[in-house]
């Protein structure tokens, strides 16, 4: 641990060039193997504290700049590339479920695992989003997400069921 301290105090810039091209690689490592934008951010910011560190600049000065400039592509860029990267993505008509009232046709009991609901005239595998919740048949429910190809409802209190 002291050596680590000292070697955080110190200003060697050899061996702080090599920790952030470290850094860099395996984010970018990271990023190639997940293809979802979650690292790419912290290969710009390992960036800027090389050419900080090129330029001779002090260790706090080049961690200081890794996070901002980490911080500032993340908070300005990722939206924009999430949004035009991700354009050919297309919602399937299961999303449009999300928010919607469906019908219980088979007891759901996650426990014992069932449950059936109809939802657009199509019969789905349903499971309650909290564990402790049973529906039984033609109770009402809200679709509050889709995992895979089953619904996951949730009781829909007696003032929102229309």
């Amino acid at each position: 641990m002291a050596n680590f301290l000292l070697f955080l105090s110190g200003n060697n810039s050899q061996a702080w060039l090599y920790a952030w091209l470290a850094i860099g690689v395996i984010a970018l490592v990271v990023e190639l193997i997940t293809i979802g934008l979650t690292s790419i951010w912290i290969v710009g910011g390992a960036l800027a504290a090389i050419l900080i560190n090129a330029l001779h600049g002090p260790v706090w000065l080049q961690i200081v700049v890794f996070f901002i400039v980490t911080f500032v592509l993340l908070y300005f860029t990722r939206p924009w590339a999430v949004k035009y990267l991700n354009r050919h993505r297309s919602a399937t008509n299961a999303d449009s479920a999300i928010g919607h009232q469906v019908r219980i046709i088979e007891r759901v009991d996650n426990v014992n695992e069932t449950g059936r609901a109809i939802y657009n005239g199509m019969e789905w595998t349903a499971r309650a989003a909290s564990s402790d919740e049973i529906f039984e048949i033609n109770e009402l429910a809200e679709v509050v997400e889709i995992s895979g190809v089953k619904l996951m409802v949730k009781k829909i209190k007696s003032d929102e069921i229309s």
